[in-house]
């Protein structure tokens, strides 16, 4: 049913400022071997090639990325790799990608995916993919993953399914349940909620659709965005298509695609085609050094390094430095960073603050250190 016509699009535009000092703009998580030997992009490419053929991945990033991502394996197409001139977002990332494609082929298919992520069961998790294609092949359909979630966390999204297997996919393996509603990041008391119904998941922002479907709901939720990006749809290929796109995408409204396309489609009477895939697959965004930490430690209070280390009196701290021994006496819980110019320290329990590091730079003005 999918044929040559499924494409998967990595989404790898983002900072990671959360993993400063090591992530800068030019070399951002995604491109860092944040978790195992390989950076982030290289192993998400890997675990797609199997699904994917080399000349069908893709990648959308940013200027100051597009160069190293041109250098890493397998290589990706040069026409493949897009290049926004500024962020908005991930609605107008996937939007720009999805012309590219159907000026390729009307009937493209597209997994959306991100280049960051920690998945541990890779040949489940390429099974689930084989069936979102084959559910969004299907019609004008808008497909998600679900993860299946281990504890009331308020910094997810969150996905809830209807009670019962979606009629049209039955009989199904995995399962797919039609979309009640999305929520963005509860409070703690909802997130138990959710934790305990049995019906949530977070929203671990893998999509999967046609293009074609996907481009009828930016025309009819966010039109000036179409319309703009159709104008530089009609320059792919020539010469005046890099200023066209710089001219336009900074004038796009800045949404993500939860905001933008699946709320939306959820709330209205007709939105029956938007469907979830649960998705148990050992999946984690490593969105700090205190997760890196907790996918890394061999047990509870473990000391992690990539570094040679001396510790005395000291557990559960997590530590990297590219060649300098660290030693470290009767502390815990600390994460520990080191790069030629700069040193983080900071308890674990405050990793998801770095980021206000680097705004404080960002307002000094220290251009040298981001």
């Amino acid at each position: 049913m999918m044929g040559s016509s499924a494409h998967a699009i990595i989404l790898a535009g983002g900072r990671g400022t959360r993993f400063w000092p090591r992530s800068r703009l030019r070399t951002p998580k995604q491109l860092l071997n944040i978790v195992g030997d390989a950076n982030m992009f290289v192993q998400t490419a890997a675990r797609l090639l199997p699904v994917f053929p080399w000349p069908r991945l893709w990648t959308v990033t940013n200027a100051e990325q597009a160069g190293a991502i041109r250098k890493l394996p397998p290589r990706l197409h040069a026409a493949h790799i897009l290049a926004e001139p500024v962020g908005r977002n991930t609605a107008a990332a996937i939007a720009l990608a999805a012309f590219h494609l159907v000026r390729e082929d009307h009937k493209a298919l597209m997994a959306v995916l991100p280049a960051d992520h920690f998945i541990r069961d890779a040949r489940r998790y390429r099974t689930i993919v084989r069936a979102a294609l084959q559910v969004a092949a299907r019609g004008p359909n808008l497909v998600v993953l679900g993860i299946p979630p281990t504890r009331p966390e308020t910094g997810y999204g969150y996905i809830e399914r209807s009670d019962s297997v979606a009629p049209a996919f039955m009989p199904a393996s995995p399962p797919v349940f039609r979309v009640n509603r999305f929520t963005e990041k509860p409070d703690l008391a909802t997130a138990q909620q959710f934790l305990s119904s049995g019906n949530h998941y977070w929203n671990a922002g893998m999509f999967f659709w046609r293009a074609a479907t996907y481009l009828a709901y930016l025309r009819r939720y966010l039109p000036a965005t179409h319309a703009a990006l159709a104008r530089v749809a009609e320059t792919i290929g020539t010469r005046r298509y890099a200023s066209a796109l710089a001219r336009a995408y900074p004038k796009l409204e800045n949404i993500s695609v939860d905001y933008a396309i699946l709320e939306r489609a959820t709330r209205e009477p007709g939105g029956v085609n938007v469907f979830v895939l649960p998705a148990d697959i050992g999946w984690s965004d490593i969105g700090s050094w205190a997760a890196v930490y907790d996918l890394s430690a061999s047990a509870p209070g473990a000391n992690v390094s990539r570094a040679p280390l001396c510790a005395i009196d000291a557990t559960g701290n997590y530590v990297w430095s590219a060649k300098k021994l660290v030693a470290l006496l009767g502390v815990h819980d600390l994460v520990v960073v080191e790069t030629p110019d700069a040193l983080l320290i900071c308890p674990r329990s405050r990793a998801q603050d770095v980021s206000r590091i680097v705004k404080s730079l960002e307002q000094q003005k220290r251009r040298g250190l981001l």
